[in-house]
């Protein structure tokens, strides 16, 4: 069974790569969940890109009704692209991270 943590590292580098390799002003969106032996889960994203710049947001829901939610942006300008993003626990308590790098 997946963590919340390797789930949500998935997610975010899934949600990195598809934005990335969409078009000017492509959206996209996702949902999934399913059902095992300790409840139900489900998770949800949505992004897109527009002007050299790629966003997303996901959230996931385990199985006792806890929520995590994901947001991100990258920017991409003269060779050089930086990403920004922030993950909220159930508890409110959140992680941000930016990374640069060049093409």
């Amino acid at each position: 069974m997946l963590s919340i943590k390797t789930y949500l590292g998935a997610a975010a580098v899934a949600a990195m790569v598809m934005a990335a390799g969409a078009s000017s002003a492509e959206a996209w969106t996702r949902s999934g969940g399913g059902s095992g032996p300790r409840g139900s889960w489900s998770s949800s994203g949505s992004g897109g890109c527009t002007g050299g710049s790629c966003g997303h947001t996901s959230s996931f829901t385990g199985v006792r009704g806890n929520t995590v939610t994901n947001t991100g942006s990258t920017t991409c300008a003269g060779g050089t692209c930086t990403h920004t993003g922030t993950t909220t626990g159930p508890y409110g308590g959140t992680v941000n991270r930016s990374s640069t790098f060049t093409r």
